[in-house]
């Protein structure tokens, strides 16, 4: 048998890489294509946008997730700024779908994915990985966030997500207080779906033009919101300086498409420490 051969993994690193736990917010846009493309064919030569009913999907994507090792743990936030996309030579393998269907995972070939523009995060290990071993754009960010949680007196629905700009020193992420985005979410009152729409194909492209695909498998559903037109009072996305080309890129595919999706998933607890009692 002949095909091409894997993509190298170079020390330390290991494959798979397992999550301990995982909290994960994506927002999909519907845009102009157009915007979509150009930036695609400067990032990713190899793939095509996908469209949806006429337009193209931005997907926001934070993850906050743990990691354990043989010697400890670690935490990592990041954000990726994601076009959904497919292979160029897929087209006539893929079935016809409209946004909701793709984000309801009815697309089980897994050629539609997710083209990586921008992935900032706060882990040089993890921003070291994610360029080796998936060709992604990743840089250096910092975070600030809200999430729903069962460490709070009352769990609400609402996420909050600001990111603003770092980088990488002789110790480790340097701060900047600049903000490069901000995304808030309340979903509060709405009825989730559950949803089974992993493996989400991730595609790079190396240094050599050559595209990569790395699939994320989530063991359990995502809980999907269809927006609906409720998107304005329920998703604010704020970009920052146009300067940093994160946020150029973002406004500029965005404008001012209001959010059509949102979905979620966050890690169920393993264990709970309970209240005290007195002995005596």
């Amino acid at each position: 048998m002949t095909g091409l051969p894997l993509p190298p993994v170079p020390e330390p690193y290991h494959l798979p890489f397992h999550y301990g736990a995982l909290h994960n917010i994506g927002v999909d846009y519907l845009v102009a294509p157009e915007r979509a493309r150009e930036l695609l064919r400067k990032r990713h030569p190899g793939l095509t946008v996908a469209v949806f009913d006429g337009r193209a999907c931005v997907s926001l994507n934070y993850q906050l997730y743990f990691a354990q090792y043989p010697n400890g743990g670690g935490v990592t936030e990041e954000l990726e700024i994601n076009l959904v996309a497919h292979p160029a030579f897929a087209e006539d393998r893929l079935p016809e779908l409209d946004y909701g269907g793709y984000a309801r995972g009815h697309d089980q070939t897994k050629l539609l994915g997710i083209a990586r523009l921008h992935v900032l995060c706060d882990n040089p290990l993890a921003i070291d990985a994610g360029r080796r071993l998936y060709a992604e754009p990743k840089h250096p960010g910092w975070f600030e966030t809200t999430l729903p949680s069962l460490n709070a007196a009352a769990v609400q629905e609402r996420w909050s997500v600001s990111c603003r700009r770092a980088e990488l020193g002789p110790d480790g992420l340097r701060r900047h207080d600049e903000q490069l985005l901000a995304l808030e979410v309340d979903l509060g009152g709405l009825t989730p779906e559950s949803v089974n729409n992993t493996p989400i194909t991730g595609y790079g492209t190396d240094e050599e033009g050559r595209l990569l695909a790395g699939p994320l498998n989530v063991h359990q559903p995502y809980r999907y919101h269809a927006l609906d037109g409720r998107a304005a009072d329920r998703v604010r996305l704020e970009v920052g300086n146009p300067a940093e080309e994160a946020a150029r890129d973002l406004a500029h595919l965005i404008a001012d498409a209001p959010a059509a999706g949102v979905w979620t998933y966050q890690s169920a607890p393993v264990a709970a420490h309970n209240r005290a009692y007195y002995v005596r």
